[in-house]
């Protein structure tokens, strides 16, 4: 029996549409949804707290507000709710540790925004044993769908086709199960996948000499234009044929899913977040060093927290 998709909330509108995204993860995966919230108590009560309630009666309705809204949003799904008191971080990894996959709000509000440097979400990701997805405060289940024809009627936005699901690929490291992640999420949508790798173009060691141009000797040969290009261009073929074998290996076990690949000169997050602005999910990996102090993003998952407007899904990968 597959685990419970968690979801963590805090009355903010970015976790209640983590909440609803949650909800419909769960759905399509044939699961349970657990939602958790965890609240610290403090010498004096925090400023959001009203000043005839109590902490503990304030997190109890907190959680409460999210778990009707999600019974009477989805009918038919099992909720389960989790009310702990104990450090939002440590609460959330460990129920990680115990579902399918922890979604969580983003802070983010756009190309200028993002998270809080050191917010609980952010070092949750960083942390987790489990995949996580951030999502945007504002993001419905429209939002996830291609825009409608004329005609379709609000409730029926679920019939039209998904967005694409995009996967950042890193080939120099072995990620199955992020690779994994993204064609069983694009295969549940009914949707199409796009793999994305970037190649950085190489730095060219500048000199004092090389500021200094001089005119070229009579009868000698400029270098062909190609010359210092021809290494680019063949670490670009090299990486369309190792994205291609990793594309046609999985297409292989996702026989549904229409891949495409995508190699391109620059920078790996500027190429993901360009191929990412229409996408119904975003999926990148986070490399797992294997000690539970310091961990950090990479980053390429930075700056897609940071700045994709879409849903992120971050997997923890060897």
């Amino acid at each position: 029996m597959p685990h419970d998709i968690t979801v963590g909330v805090d009355g903010t509108p970015a976790s209640l549409a983590a909440a609803h995204w949650a909800a419909q993860e769960a759905q399509r995966r044939g699961t349970g949804l657990t939602v958790v919230h965890a609240w610290h108590p403090h010498l004096r009560p925090a400023a959001h707290v009203p000043a005839d309630s109590t902490e503990h009666r304030w997190a109890e309705a907190v959680l409460g507000q999210a778990v009707r809204g999600l019974r009477a949003a989805h009918p038919g799904l099992r909720v389960t709710e989790r009310l702990v008191c104990d450090s939002a971080v440590g609460v959330l990894v460990a129920a990680a540790a115990d579902s399918e996959l922890l979604v969580l709000g983003s802070l983010g509000l756009g190309a200028l925004g993002g998270f809080v440097t050191g917010s609980v979400s952010q070092r949750v990701v960083a942390r987790s044993p489990r995949p996580v997805v951030l999502v945007r405060a504002g993001r419905g289940i429209a939002s996830d769908h291609l825009p409608a024809v004329d005609g379709i009627a609000p409730d029926e936005i679920p019939r039209t086709p998904y967005r694409e699901v995009v996967l950042g690929l890193d080939i120099g490291q072995p990620c199955d199960e992020v690779v994994e992640f993204a064609f069983d999420a694009a295969r549940r949508r009914g949707t199409g996948l796009q793999v994305v790798h970037a190649v950085r173009p190489p730095v060219r060691p500048v000199s004092d000499a090389s500021l200094v141009v001089a005119p070229p000797a009579a009868g000698r040969l400029e270098p062909a234009p190609d010359a210092e290009s021809a290494p680019q261009a063949r670490a670009l073929a090299e990486a369309e044929h190792t994205v291609a074998a990793v594309v046609r290996t999985w297409r292989g076990k996702f026989p549904t899913v229409p891949v495409t690949g995508s190699v391109t000169e620059g920078r790996a997050a500027a190429a993901l977040l360009a191929a990412a602005r229409d996408a119904g999910l975003l999926v990148v990996g986070r490399r797992e060093s294997g000690h539970r102090i310091g961990t950090q993003l990479g980053p390429v998952a930075h700056a897609a927290l940071h700045h994709a407007g879409c849903p992120v899904a971050v997997v923890p990968h060897g």
